[in-house]
């Protein structure tokens, strides 16, 4: 059943994660999250996928010519690294209550440490 309310898709990678490639040409290599593209289910992972782009010659770059680009990856294909452990872990969310207001937080579903601050 779709969302009727909370349109926002919820994933379990943020913007800076250290994350591990379990699928592709650079499985078993880590790296931090560049960018999440949610519409796409794709993310940005730094120093992995790398593809050439061809460049035009501008004024910040006189020569143009073949420059390495990361590509995005699908989200499936990438699992957060438990910051405590330095181990792959799965993602679980829950609410914590603070003050009066309640928040949803990720946690390491392996040590229970929060990946959230």
């Amino acid at each position: 059943m779709p969302r009727k309310f909370n349109k926002q898709k919820k994933l379990h990678v943020k913007k800076g994660d250290q994350v591990l490639i379990l699928a592709g040409n650079d499985k078993g290599k880590r790296g931090r999250v560049l960018m999440v593209l949610p519409e796409k289910d794709r993310v940005l992972v730094e120093g992995v996928n790398m593809k050439t782009h061809h460049e035009k010659p501008t004024q910040e770059n006189p020569q143009g010519g073949r420059m390495k680009r990361e590509a995005p990856l699908h989200i499936s294909n990438v699992m957060v690294i438990d910051p405590t452990t330095d181990e792959p872990t799965r993602v679980g969310r829950k609410r914590i209550e603070n003050d009066g207001k309640g928040r949803w937080v990720r946690y390491a579903k392996t040590s229970g440490e929060m990946l959230d601050k």
